[in-house]
Parts: structure tokens; sequence; C-alpha cells
């Protein structure tokens, strides 16, 4: 019995040295878990905090006091959730919630306070730590500060639905809330919608004569005041036809383009208040680099239809109300209408038109003769452009012109038609070099420029390109502008006829008497005659003042060693008159029609054979 009870004594001693070396080793590990953790959390960029189930805080990692501000004694003082933003915690609370109940965290963002009083966002995510009866009892929480990139995110949000320049809506955002106005208002027509579309008149002045910093500035201003006028405006905000107020939302669709969304526009009238309000703001001076400037704006105005398919076909109806304000003067407001609708689906046909004409070589050159009065001599053709449409045959520029102009179409046209008019030239030179024309006095042709293409960079080398490739002579060609497009910018006006004279190439101020070039301004364009317009040669006779007028023309034509040109000559009487008043030079219907080449070849033997058959009458 003795040895049993040693053999059990020794037995329960060797499991108390066992459950002693357990022990320790618990001990052990947890004092290296708890080292390792220490090493971490105090290594660690991202804040790491670790908590009870009541929100206590029982450790934070030193990168609280770097990221937060806040020391470990201050963050002991107060709960885990006190600093967190309040419409955020709920949420945290809910997150806490869970994860005790569940055992398994969640990843959210929220706000936290810093110490100094700014809100930092934060990425966090929780994970338990159970006791020895299988409880939650502790939360480890990492937390990593992502507000720079939650900014960045916002930013770039920004940034693809504002304008960078003015801070407004853009173009994107504009769809977007005309496509939710369209669907409402297609669902229910009590959601009425009207778009304004404002556009800057002659903001490119603005801009080529101050600086694109200038033109910047006055957009700020610009979209400042709209902005203002906008938010204030109570015209949508009345209740007195018992509806809900509506919404007025200003856009920048780019350059000087401005719209403005109101939904629940009940009529045409009311739209039309907003868009007048809007241009007298704008029309009050702004001062950009100590200067004074005065802006318009040209406003198109769309309402919602039935008829509307697409909400982009409300922009394209307020863009074709706009233009008819410019077209109009500027400074107007215009509402788009079923009869513009009409006027607009055929401008673009003709604009398409227009592109299918210059591809396939549809058009034509006509050519007027210039006539010297007093010997009916021709000394000049004017060329003139055709189009040969396939089924409506030959059309005038009066119908065409303002749509090439307008999309650009008219420069390439009026490059080929100088090079065409002085391949005509040459071909006609070549001819009566070889026929009994040679005795002929040289002749000229003439070229009329638009305003576009006068403004053209490329205008100067274009003509330099022609006069090369047909190997005319510059003396034998001659220019013609309007006396508007020629002071619509006196400075540019100067520069490039300065340049032609150089060149060789004539010019004549066409139209003149009618425009509003003053006589310092006429002075320095270095010009070679003025053509008198058509309308004072129809009226010289019917009208005094008129016929004063043309006199006072000639008489300073003379005065500046310049040509006088008549246009419009109907009939004898009016010729005659000219000759009286000392006009060297003419055209009209009275000598001839304008001609096709092989006509005004005609026409050029005529005049040689008639002029031989005069002198040999006076011999």
């Amino acid at each position: 019995m003795a040895e049993w009870f040693w053999t059990a004594l020794g037995a329960l001693a060797l499991i108390v040295i066992c459950e002693e070396l357990r022990i320790y080793k618990i001990h052990r590990a947890s004092r290296t878990n708890e080292e390792i953790f220490r090493i971490v959390t105090e290594n660690a960029a991202d804040m790491i905090a670790l908590v009870d189930v009541k929100g206590r805080r029982l450790y934070n990692s030193p990168s609280y006091k770097r990221i937060l501000g806040y020391s470990p004694a201050e963050l002991g003082e107060t709960s885990a959730f006190e600093q967190i933003h309040p419409d955020d915690r709920f949420r945290v609370l809910d997150a806490a919630r869970e994860a005790r109940e569940s055992g398994i965290g969640q990843q959210l963002d929220y706000r936290i306070k810093h110490k100094d009083g700014s809100w930092r966002v934060l990425e966090s995510i929780a994970s338990t730590i159970r006791d020895n009866k299988g409880r939650v009892a502790k939360l480890v929480i990492v937390n990593r500060d992502i507000t720079d990139r939650k900014h960045a995110e916002q930013q770039l949000e920004h940034n693809l639905f504002h304008d960078p320049l003015t801070g407004l809506l853009n173009r994107r955002s504009c769809l977007d809330r005309l496509q939710s106005a369209f669907v409402r208002s297609r669902g229910d027509s009590d959601h009425p919608y009207a778009l304004l579309l404002a556009n800057v008149d002659h903001f490119k002045v603005f801009n080529e004569s101050m600086g694109s910093a200038a033109g910047d500035e006055i957009l700020m201003e610009i979209s400042r005041r709209i902005g203002a006028c906008v938010s204030k405006d109570d015209t949508f905000n009345r209740r007195d036809r018992g509806q809900t107020s509506s919404d007025a939302v200003l856009f920048r669709l780019g350059g000087d383009e401005f719209t403005i969304l109101l939904e629940g526009s009940p009529d045409p009238s009311d739209a039309m208040r907003v868009a007048k309000r809007v241009q007298e703001v704008v029309a009050a001076p702004l001062i950009t680099q100590l200067r004074g400037v005065r802006v318009a704006l040209s406003i198109g105005i769309a309402l919602s239809t039935p008829e509307h398919t697409r909400p982009e076909d409300v922009l394209k109806d307020a863009d074709v109300a706009m233009r008819r304000a410019k077209a109009l003067g500027g400074s107007r407001c215009e509402v788009f209408d079923e009869a513009m609708h009409t006027r607009a689906v055929g401008r673009l046909k003709l604009e398409s038109d227009l592109r299918t004409a210059l591809t396939h070589q549809q058009f034509r050159v006509y050519y007027h003769p210039v006539i010297q009065l007093y010997t009916r001599r021709i000394v000049s053709f004017e060329a003139l452009l055709r189009w040969e449409h396939p089924t409506q045959g030959l059309i005038s520029p009066y119908h065409f012109i303002e749509a090439a102009e307008d999309t650009g179409i008219l420069v390439s046209i009026g490059h080929w038609l100088i090079v065409e008019a002085c391949r005509q030239l040459r071909e006609w030179q070549t001819d009566n070099a070889t026929s009994d024309s040679a005795n002929q006095e040289p002749m000229n042709i003439t070229v009329n420029v638009s305003a576009r293409q006068f403004a053209d960079a490329r205008l100067v080398n274009d003509l330099q390109d022609a006069l090369q490739e047909t190997g005319i002579d510059p003396s034998h060609l001659q220019l013609e502008i309007t006396e508007t497009i020629a002071a619509a910018d006196p400075k540019l006006t100067v520069t490039i006829l300065s340049h032609l004279k150089h060149m060789g190439v004539g010019v004549i101020l066409d139209d003149f008497g009618t425009g509003s070039t003053s006589l310092r301004g006429l002075r320095q364009f270095p010009v070679d005659a003025l053509k008198i317009d058509r309308s004072l040669v129809r009226e010289m006779q019917s009208d005094r003042a008129t016929a004063d007028i043309v006199e006072l023309i000639i008489t300073l034509a003379h005065k500046m060693s310049l040509k006088a040109i008549a246009e419009g000559i109907e009939t004898s009487r009016q010729m005659e008159r000219l000759l009286e008043l000392g006009c060297e030079f003419g055209q009209g219907y009275y000598f001839s029609q304008p001609l096709d080449a092989k006509g005004a070849q005609r026409f050029m033997r005529q005049q040689v054979a008639a002029t031989r058959a005069s002198t040999a009458a006076a011999k």
C-alpha cells in the first residue's frame, strides 16, 4: 500500500509540474503576443484602437496623435464615439452592435473630428476578441485616414459636372437635367419647361482686342450676375395660379454660351420675362483691366412641346431662336415657333447641299462687265458666284451666301472662285493674244471677298498661290470688299489692305455710301476705287438729296485720286447723269447682264468690233 501511495503522489506531482509548465507557456505566449501587438500598433501608419463592448477605450496606437492630434490622455477621457460626426454616429454604433452580435466586423467610412476642429474621413474595419466563454469582449478597430482620397474623388466628381472656369454646371449636367425634365414632361403635361440659350454678342472682339484673360474675366462676371439673378428671381416662385414653384438652373455650355432651364414654366411670357431680366443685369457696365466694358446677350427661348422626340431637340430649337436674335441685330430675345422650325430644317438642308455642291463642283462663275462710260470700252469683269443646283437650276448667292458664311464653307468657296476667275482671265488673255482682239486694252478681273474670308489668316497666301498657279499679273486682279466689312475692324482692314497693296493686287470699296466708314478711316484704307451703291444710282434721279450724295462720292474719289464706279446702271438717263457728274466707270443691265465665260468672250469681241467700226466711220 505504501508503494501505491508513493506512486500516486509522484503522478500528482508530475501533473502539477506539467500544469505549471503549461501556464508558464501560456503566459509567455501572451507576453509574446502582447509584445508583437505593441510593436505592430506602434509602428503602423493606420490608427489601431482596442475598445470594450461599451465603447470604452482600452488602447489607442500612437498614430492617433499624429493623425487626429489627440494625446493618449485626452483620448482616455472620452468615449470612442464622442469625436464621431453626429450624422455618422448611429451608423458606427450599429456597425459595432452588429460586430458584437455576429462576431464579424464590417468596413465603413465615417467622419471624425480633429483636435483643430476640422473633420477627417476614416475608413474603418472592426474585428472581435472573444473571452474564454466565447462571448465578444473587445473590438480591434483599424482606421485609415482617407480624407485626401475623398477630397480628390469629390473634386473629380465635381469636375465631371461643373465648368472649370465659372464653377457653373456644365453641358453634361445640362443634358442630364434636360433629359429628366423631358421625361417628366412626357409623362405629365403639368410639368412643362423652357430652355433659354444666351450667347454674348461680339465676344470674339473682346477676346481679340483685350486678350483671353480679360475674356475669361468677362465670362466669370457674366456667370456671377446671371447666377445671382436666377437665384433671387421670383418670377416662377409665385403661387397665384395654383401651381407649385419652379426651378431655374444656370449652366455654361462652353465658350460664351449659357443656358437656363426653367421647369414648370407655364407660358412663353414668363420665360421672356426672365430673359429680359438677365439681359438687364448683364448690360450694366463691368470693369476689367481697369476698363469699362458693356456686354449684351442674344437669347433664344424654346418651350417643351409634344413634337419633341428627344431632349436635344429643345436645345436645337433654342439655338435656332438665339441665332435669329443675333441676325436681327443682337441684344434681343426670340422665341422658337413652328415657322422658325420650318426655316431651321430648311437651313440645315441648305448647309448640307452647299457642302455637296462644293464636293461635286456645282458652283459656276458668271462675269459682269465693268465699262468705261465715256468710251464704252470694257475694262474689267466682276466674277460672280452662281450655284447650278441639280433640281432648282441656277441659284443667286443672295439665297445661300448667309448659310455659307455661317458654316465657314464660304472661305473654301471664295478661294475656289479666286482661282477660277484668275484661270479664266488667263485663258482670255491667251485667246486674245492670237485673235483679232490682240489690240484690246489689258483686261482686269474683280472678285468679291466675304467678311469671313477677309478675316481669314490664309487670304494673302491663298492669293499668292492663285496668282502663281495661273500666272496672272497681280495688277490685273482686284478684290472687292464692302464698306461694312472694311469698317468692322479698321486696324485689321488696314493691315490686310497693306499686304494686298504690297502684292500689287487692287482693292475696290463696294456699296460705298450706305455704310459707316468715316472720312478719316477711308483715308487710312489703301484702296483704288469706290463703287457707288446701286440703291443710290437708282434713286438719284427722283431724289435730289441722293443725287447730291452721288456727286459728293464722285468728288471725294477724285480728291483722293481714286476711281469712281457706279453699279446698277439700268437706263441711258442714269448713265448720262453719271457722266455729267464725272463718274468714269459703271456696270449694270443697261450694258449687259452677267454672262458665262463663253458669253463674256463674245461680248468682248463684239465690243472690239464696235470700236473698230466706230473708228473707221470717224475716218
